[in-house]
């Protein structure tokens, strides 16, 4: 068992496993409610980059596929670009996608985190994301404001 930080988040979404596939690992849709793009092959040991949407092409994240399980489970690696080369800064990710009926359980699992701050900007960073993700795909638009723009307490 590690010592690390790690971060759970349950989410119940009125899609098929598909359509979230599709939206975790298609850039465009992940452009639209991420503000950035999530590019890959997604094939496992293939490489990963979480790239801004401003024109920049400035990967804020990047990672290796470590699990793609087309429509059920996908996961990868974290890290900042500049800590590509050390795996004891990587994190993961991983994407349980799983349907009940006419929804989906999406559960998000981020462990290995490098410390509490990390934890900290996790934890309120994947429900804004989630929470943008479930909305373009039950109304087929984001939120109309950023979420992760929203002051904290």
């Amino acid at each position: 068992m590690s010592d690390q930080p790690s971060y759970v988040y349950v989410t119940y979404i009125e899609s098929t496993p598909e359509t979230v596939w599709d939206a975790l690992t298609d850039a465009d849709l992940t452009a639209a409610y991420w503000g950035h793009s999530n590019v890959s092959d997604w094939e496992p040991g293939s490489r990963w980059e979480h790239l801004r949407t401003d024109g920049s092409q400035v990967a804020d994240v990047v990672g290796t596929v470590l699990v793609a399980e087309r429509p059920t489970r996908l996961v990868t690696t974290w890290s900042a670009p500049g800590d590509e080369e050390r795996p004891d800064r990587h994190s993961r990710v991983a994407f349980d996608i799983r349907p009940h009926g006419d929804i989906v359980r999406l559960t998000v699992t981020h462990e290995e985190l490098n410390d509490e701050g990390e934890l900290a900007d996790v934890s309120r960073g994947w429900p804004a994301v989630l929470s943008n993700l479930k909305s373009l795909i039950e109304t087929g638009s984001p939120l109309p404001q950023d979420p992760w723009q929203v002051p904290g307490d």
